[in-house]
Order: C-alpha cells, then structure tokens, then sequence
C-alpha cells in the first residue's frame, strides 16, 4: 500500500493539467450554487446539484493529487481537505441546518493555503517539516519527524 501510496516516482496523468482546470472550474461552480444553502436556507432541492457536482468536481481534484503521489496527503493542502470536509460534515451531526459560518471558514481556509506560499502549502503537520516529493526521493522517510 505504502509504495503505490508515495510511488518512487511522480505518476504521469495525460491530460493532467486540463483535467484540473475544468474540475476546479466546475468545483468553484458547485460552490456557489451551495451558498443558496450555506446563506440563504433554500430547500435542498434548490441546491442538491450543486452539492453533487463540488463534491464529484473535488474527488477528481483530490484522487487526480493521491494518484500522482501521494504526499500530497501528508502536506498542508491534502491536510485541508481533511479539515473542510470534517467542518462541512458538521451540518450531519451538529446543526439542523447548513451553517453559513462553517461555510466561510471553508472558503478562507481554501483560499488561504491554496494561495500561500510553497513552504506553507508543502509544510507536513505530521512531520513539522516541509516535505516535497524531491526531498522524499533523496533518502528521507516519511517516518522522520522534525528535523
């Protein structure tokens, strides 16, 4: 499982890059359309293809950065992910309704470390450290921590 998780090499994905552009695009959609929920109380009917298509529109975001190599789970901007989906989840267990607050700390969240700095975006809340693929590939193991 490690190896294919964080493969020796990064994974090729023909197409990568526009594959990401028209989820992010589709994803940013999906957004907005919810904030009928978050904001506004709508009935869900207003509002369910929108959730649909940011979540579908985020797993392909998400499995396109796991299949590629999977330290990207291990960094910051995986680590969020995480984090969004943990806050958003709340709506389930905690809140009889979607609660606008929860979706603005999502959206700072992912503007925040999708547009900070490497060493931010890179830095492994696991480790304490920054860890990028190169830097993995040069004898470091995942399991070191700190240093």
């Amino acid at each position: 499982m490690m190896a294919w998780l964080f493969p020796i090499k990064k994974r090729i994905i023909p197409g990568k890059r526009w594959i990401s552009i028209l989820s992010r695009t589709l994803h940013l959609v999906g957004i907005c359309g919810l904030a009928g929920a978050y904001l506004y109380h709508q009935p869900i009917g207003s509002w369910q293809l929108f959730l649909y298509l940011t979540v579908v529109s985020g797993l392909v975001m998400s499995g396109l950065e796991i299949y590629t190599d999977g330290i990207w789970l291990l960094q910051l901007r995986g680590t969020a992910i995480g984090i969004k989906l943990l806050l958003l989840s709340t709506m389930i267990w905690w809140f009889e309704q979607p609660n606008s607050n929860i979706y603005f700390l999502v959206i700072i969240i992912s503007g925040v470390v999708s547009h900070a700095p490497g060493k931010v975006r890179y830095f492994s809340v696991w480790h304490g450290r920054v860890v990028m693929n190169s830097s993995m590939r040069k004898g470091k193991q995942l399991t070191d921590c700190g240093g």
